[in-house]
């Protein structure tokens, strides 16, 4: 707490003023937490917060969204920083809400023992933590000083900043108060952390190892992004860390496991704690689960014990898979988006079908984007829910294209797309119109623009090479087997 306490007033974060009449006082409080270190050594930490439920609008905030990095960002940095032979660093800000001046007046109420005068208040010069628009204040700070400094933010993720010197350059990705910073060479890495340093109270943490929950295996040409420890806290906090594995995360007969007679459970929050485990694990480093995942999720409101079963036997699954996770190599092609879609047409119980994609950066993988979801409509043909799956596959490639241009610093050539229906890729290719295709709303059409465009390459795949397919629907080991670019190499 005395550490909290000298950090704010080195900041100069605040005031002691009486309350002006009429003005809103904001309540505050002390929040404590225990943070593990990647050597799994606990870290006691004492924050005092503004409450910032007691905020009056227009008052005391006026805009209040702040970006955070897209995940799948990451995973193109790291793939990009493997393909350039880039180091790959991190750092983090030490009390980075309070670099940030505030925008209004604010008055919160002191913590008790640390004021010098009676019947005194603090008035904030400072972006408290707790207050709705710290974190706001806090990005417009960092993008003005990158900015400044020859950095050049990205249109297509508000997170990531790029700077290119005769060859050379520096990739910044930010989520909040923390860094991952990608540098050509030594010189320049150390040029940017100078800079931080000299403007911010920084921990420079060196060599990326531990992100946001993710674990980096850092070698030479090779980036092992993984989630072991999470996993196993994940099983120790379910009492499935003795469990008996699974070579698959869902059966085959999906449908037919969870029958018709199975009961409501009284109380759902232990199955929506199992899903929401799952969900961290599956947008990081855990494609493989994506489809199950996402199919026990439309259960939160009232799951029964067929559903409670299905998702253990996710956990099952994550035993047996343990270290599994995203190995990034060094591509000797370079960087070029390829990816895949399909259908599952009606295959949920309601006869909506499922769109699955993913993409990858090189031939040999592994993911750097991938989705599972369900349709809105009700497709009347296996062409028609697969034309609707590649519109969505589509809208995610352009992003992906715009963003490799960013990091690369010029313009990329077109992406690769893969299907398996010869029916869908010929309607999209062709302005066609006729009796089974009348009906298909104009924002799916959008297909024909993009390959008109040459911003995608349209091509058939069979089925039985189509990594999409286990966005779709359940697969056996042998074939779960098969996709193995999923993950990328075995290193």
């Amino acid at each position: 707490m005395d550490k909290e306490m000298t950090s704010l007033k080195e900041t100069n974060s605040y005031d002691e003023v009486p309350l002006p009449d009429g003005a809103n006082l904001i309540g505050s409080r002390w929040v404590y937490a225990v943070k593990l270190k990647p050597d799994g050594e606990a870290n006691h930490k004492a924050r005092f917060v503004a409450k910032g439920f007691s905020q009056v609008a227009e008052e005391d905030y006026l805009e209040t969204f702040a970006p955070t990095a897209r995940k799948t960002t990451v995973r193109m940095v790291v793939q990009e920083a493997v393909n350039q032979e880039m180091l790959i660093h991190q750092m983090d800000f030490e009390t980075a809400f309070l670099n940030a001046e505030v925008d209004v007046n604010i008055f919160i109420k002191p913590p008790e023992g640390y004021t010098k005068e009676q019947n005194t208040v603090w008035k904030l010069n400072k972006g408290l933590y707790g207050l709705k628009q710290s974190s706001r204040l806090w990005n417009t700070l960092l993008d003005k000083f990158l900015c400044e400094n020859n950095f050049s933010r990205s249109m297509s993720d508000n997170c990531l900043y790029t700077y290119f010197d005769n060859g050379k350059s520096i990739l910044i990705v930010v989520w909040v108060d923390d860094l991952i910073i990608c540098a050509s060479d030594i010189n320049l890495m150390q040029s940017i952390k100078q800079k931080l340093n000299d403007n911010f109270k920084m921990k420079d943490l060196g060599q990326i190892s531990y992100f946001l929950g993710i674990e980096f295996n850092v070698s030479k040409g090779c980036i092992k992004m993984h989630q072991t420890n999470y996993a196993k806290m994940i099983l120790e906090k379910y009492d499935m860390i003795d469990c008996k594995p699974k070579q698959t995360p869902c059966p085959l007969g999906l449908n037919k496991e969870l029958g018709n007679n199975s009961p409501s459970l009284s109380e759902n929050t232990l199955y929506r704690q199992i899903i929401g485990s799952l969900m961290y694990l599956m947008t990081n480093t855990r494609p493989d689960i994506c489809y199950i995942v996402s199919f026990l999720s439309q259960f939160m409101v009232n799951p029964t014990f067929a559903h409670l079963v299905l998702a253990k036997r996710v956990l099952r699954y994550l035993k047996y898979t343990l270290t599994k996770g995203l190995t990034f190599v060094k591509s000797s092609d370079g960087s070029a988006i390829v990816g895949y879609c399909d259908s599952d047409w009606g295959g949920s119980l309601d006869r909506h079908s499922i769109s699955g994609y993913c993409y990858v950066l090189n031939k040999k993988g592994p993911l750097i984007s991938w989705r599972c979801s369900k349709q809105r409509i009700i497709a009347l043909s296996s062409c028609e829910a697969e034309y609707v799956a590649l519109t969505v596959a589509i809208q995610e490639a352009k992003f992906l294209r715009q963003l490799l241009a960013d990091i690369q610093g010029c313009t990329t050539s077109g992406v690769k797309l893969y299907a398996d229906n010869q029916g869908a890729i010929a309607l999209a290719k062709n302005p066609v119109h006729h009796q089974r295709t009348k009906h298909i709303d104009i924002k799916y059409h959008f297909i024909r623009f993009a390959i008109e465009e040459g911003i995608i390459d349209l091509q058939y795949i069979p089925s039985g090479e189509n990594i999409a397919d286990q966005f779709t629907k359940p697969l056996s080991c042998v074939k779960l087997a098969d996709l193995s670019m999923i993950s990328g190499p075995s290193v």
